[in-house]
């Protein structure tokens, strides 16, 4: 039933919206084991980040729960912030995906990389808890290329003689920083070769993806929808 719901769902977006593809990349090919062996560290630090991620989430929507009040106002305030926002750096907010091509281009500089991160962060965890409908997917996309990138710009600023591609660790970002906050590894592999086409970094993908799931289990952080589902079930008793 999912995969007949998966392929009607694909084949009418096709025949409305084209054949195009979510984000644009190069041509990128899986090179030798150091590569890997890099792919598999980035795995490890997007773990982290995800664990902190999900735990960021979580503390902001028991802070607003402790101011109380209306929720339409909690709503209408963090709204008037975020659209203040929009009027001078309208590509910082929204779903992020402007944010997450220029990092898969490389149009993003080292330095403003770490601000870009934790804006991004503390801008999806406050507009989660405005409780207006919204999702977790693109922020999610948005912080993985970003930790990504900057993983990938430090690795060639460190060993500039292994040439690696940063917009590739930015690639693998996404897939493992999604692994490590929602817990599901293949899901999130298939969802970046979707959205990118870029299947040669399959091996990649599941050494970054990997990474990020082991140390999210180690330090047994349950996946972030599975948290908001039974916090949803405890707000209701």
């Amino acid at each position: 039933m999912a995969l007949g719901a998966s392929v009607g769902a694909i084949s009418v977006s096709r025949g409305l919206l084209g054949n195009d593809l979510d984000f644009q990349v190069a041509d990128l090919a899986s090179r030798g084991v150091t590569e890997l062996v890099l792919f598999l560290v980035l795995g490890l630090f997007a773990g982290l980040l995800s664990v902190a991620q999900n735990r960021g989430l979580l503390a902001t929507l028991t802070l607003a729960e402790r101011i109380g009040g209306p929720i339409e106002i909690r709503a209408a305030v963090i709204g008037a912030a975020v659209g203040l926002m929009a009027l001078s750096r309208p590509h910082l907010v929204g779903g992020g995906d402007g944010i997450t091509q220029n990092a898969l281009n490389e149009d993003l500089l080292l330095v403003a990389l770490p601000a870009l991160f934790l804006f991004r962060l503390v801008l999806g965890a406050a507009s989660y808890a405005a409780g207006t409908p919204g999702g977790l997917f693109a922020p999610l996309m948005v912080l993985g290329a970003v930790s990504g990138l900057a993983f990938g710009y430090v690795v060639d600023a460190a060993v500039p003689g292994l040439s690696v591609r940063p917009e590739a660790f930015a690639l693998v970002g996404m897939g493992a920083f999604f692994a490590g906050s929602v817990r599901a590894p293949l899901t999130g592999i298939v969802l970046v070769i979707e959205m990118t086409g870029s299947s040669a970094l399959l091996l990649p993908l599941l050494a970054g993806c990997f990474g990020a799931t082991l140390v999210a289990e180690t330090l047994r952080e349950p996946p972030i929808y599975t948290a908001l589902k039974e916090r949803a079930a405890r707000s209701k008793r």
